[in-house]
């Protein structure tokens, strides 16, 4: 299985859309979704999260391919498990998107997932149509909230990462 990602965000913050693409053999499916006010790095990361929530059968050898270094080292350098061992604190508050980052780390405890990094805007097919995706999905009248972005202490604390 191969899941490619891509986010988009008009104006960061603004209005911003992932999408992803889930391919295993001829088997092609595409989803996508966007906030009326977000970042691009939360649409890069919630493009993964979403679309390994999509899988279905149980436990998956999955290769995640993304224009996202934000992303893709966050997992390949081990950042994400130093984040985590720290609770998502930094020092001055919380790790910006740690509500996602919770959330992927689940994810990625219930898959085999590797991460591969493509050149964004480089004529990569799938990475060019995951693109496409996000931006008409961040264009779509009457968009919901990012609870996660607009809210951010609130969804901090639900967590139980209260800010320093």
């Amino acid at each position: 299985m191969v899941i490619y990602t891509d986010g988009a965000c008009e104006h960061n913050p603004g209005p911003g859309g992932w999408a992803a693409l889930l391919v295993s053999g001829p088997r092609r499916k595409a989803i996508s979704g966007g906030f009326r006010r977000t970042t691009n790095n939360r649409m890069e990361l919630l493009a993964v999260i979403e679309a390994l929530r999509a899988l279905r059968g149980g436990r998956r050898t999955v290769q995640v391919v993304s224009d996202s270094k934000y992303v893709t080292e966050a997992v390949n350098q081990g950042w994400l498990d130093g984040w985590a061992a720290k609770g998502f604190r930094k020092s001055k508050g919380v790790r910006e998107n740690a509500d996602l980052w919770i959330q992927l780390r689940e994810l990625l405890r219930a898959h085999d997932v590797t991460f591969v990094w493509v050149k964004g805007h480089a004529e990569h097919p799938e990475n060019e149509e995951c693109d496409a995706m996000a931006v008409a999905a961040r264009q779509c009248p009457d968009l919901p909230s990012d609870t996660g972005y607009e809210d951010s202490a609130a969804a901090n604390t639900a967590l139980g990462l209260t800010l320093l």
